[in-house]
């Protein structure tokens, strides 16, 4: 298993930056997960890989996002640092792409910081955005499981998690879904006043 810290991570997407600048290709991404939390130094903890949520396109003072389907110039040079490194070729993925099936937490495309590594134009999701996945993340994978100790560790304030709590019971129309939701907030809010 890949061991990624937010320092082996900044090598990766400079050594990513690189292949696409000898290629004259430019990239902009966006990135959720345990990866966005690590380079924000929010959550100081390795993953093992990097969540690409949206492709951005510059507009204006903005960007557009859109699903983050990789242009075959992106994954070959995608591939090509998996090889350098020795890393699986699912370090940087768009698995968590799928979530614009259902749709994206509201304001997914504000404070979003940009950071530049070559060719590489990398847009780390806002706070809010990330406590909303995490709390998704959380209610499907369980309370034992990292994004519930992610959570736990961003120290989301009331209204924060309140807002997260919102979107996420509308992800699933089953009754239950909703109690569910509850007890992992609970969960959530009790453990931060135990610390």
């Amino acid at each position: 298993m890949q061991n990624l810290d937010a320092q082996t991570i900044t090598e990766l997407l400079q050594a990513l930056g690189s292949q696409l600048e000898a290629e004259k290709q430019s990239f902009h991404l966006l990135v959720v997960g345990g990866a966005a939390l690590s380079l924000r130094g929010w959550v100081p903890r390795s993953t093992t890989d990097v969540d690409v949520l949206a492709l951005a396109r510059p507009r204006g003072r903005g960007h557009e996002l859109e699903p983050p389907d990789f242009p075959p110039e992106l994954q070959l040079a995608i591939d090509r640092v998996s090889r350098d490194f020795g890393l699986t070729a699912d370090w940087l993925n768009a698995e968590v792409g799928m979530q614009w099936r259902t749709g994206l937490p509201e304001g997914v495309d504000k404070d979003i910081e940009w950071r530049i590594y070559g060719a590489l134009h990398l847009g780390l999701a806002s706070r809010q955005t990330l406590i909303t996945l995490k709390l998704a993340a959380a209610v499907d994978h369980g309370p034992e499981s990292v994004h519930v100790q992610d959570l736990i560790a961003l120290r989301p304030r009331h209204e924060e998690l309140a807002a997260a709590e919102a979107w996420v019971v509308e992800q699933d129309a089953l009754p239950e879904f909703a109690d569910i939701v509850a007890q992992v907030v609970a969960h959530v809010r009790g453990e931060q006043r135990n610390q």
